[in-house]
């Protein structure tokens, strides 16, 4: 049976007067990896940046429902909504502090106490395969990481707050072969403890990647369904054609 974890129903975003997002209504299962895809400027991004409100921060106005467990997002105080919710973006952001700095951050900030914090670092950097690489480098300013790396770490400091959802915004799009492979490998792994949600616009990817998949065209979801469904056998027209078209 499944269990669903996240639940939108007639979500809308505009932008002034510009609608972006038109009645978006799907569900999101726990423990699975969700691939959004679509052409460029079919609302993707913007889709994402709803699921823990960050799309107000860039002056988006929301209508409808998002469901958390049950409970409206609108209803619930943002930062507890953004501990549960986890986004990394496209590009790495790191803080210009070290890297042990960036891995306590958000738990000093939510009042984590410091005993645990050593605890805290080290799980998650292990988590993310990146403890072996930086262990002796700690106090290192975390901006001398590769692209890789700093996307590792983006990821691990997400995770450093026990997220329930990680959201991430084409976290592979600036990496080389090496480290999409690790950072893909390192989601596999990972869901087996949180949900993921992932922007790309590599079908590979989200043919390695993904147990379902949402098709979203001018700013709507097309279609959507389980990875196998999707990719051999799509029954709406445009998704046909959206798959051709990227696979030519």
């Amino acid at each position: 049976m499944k269990e669903i974890v996240l639940k939108t129903e007639d979500l809308c975003v505009s932008y002034g007067q510009k609608k972006i997002l038109k009645k978006i209504n799907t569900l999101f299962e726990k423990n699975k990896i969700t691939a959004i895809i679509g052409p460029s400027g079919c609302g993707k991004s913007t889709f994402l940046k709803s699921l823990n409100r960050t799309v107000e921060e860039y002056g988006g106005n929301m209508e409808g429902k998002i469901h958390l467990n049950n409970v409206n997002i609108m209803d619930m105080p943002l930062q507890n909504l953004r501990k549960s919710v986890g986004m990394v973006f496209q590009l790495p952001i790191v803080f210009p502090f070290s890297i042990y700095n960036n891995m306590i951050y958000a738990p000093k900030y939510f009042g984590e106490k410091k005993e645990k914090l050593n605890d805290i670092v080290i799980k998650n950097l292990k988590k993310t395969g990146l403890y072996d690489e930086v262990k002796d480098n700690l106090k290192m300013m975390a901006t001398k990481l590769s692209g890789g790396q700093q996307q590792r770490l983006a990821i691990a400091r997400c995770l450093t707050v026990n997220p329930e959802i990680i959201l991430l915004d084409e976290p592979c799009s600036a990496l080389d072969i090496k480290n999409t492979a690790n950072i893909e490998n390192m989601l596999l792994e990972l869901k087996n403890e949180y949900t993921i949600i992932i922007v790309t616009h590599n079908l590979s990817q989200a043919k390695r990647i993904a147990d379902n998949v949402i098709f979203m065209d001018e700013g709507q979801i097309i279609e959507e369904g389980n990875q196998n469904e999707m990719f051999d056998n799509p029954v709406n027209v445009r998704t046909k054609e959206y798959l051709m078209y990227m696979r030519n």
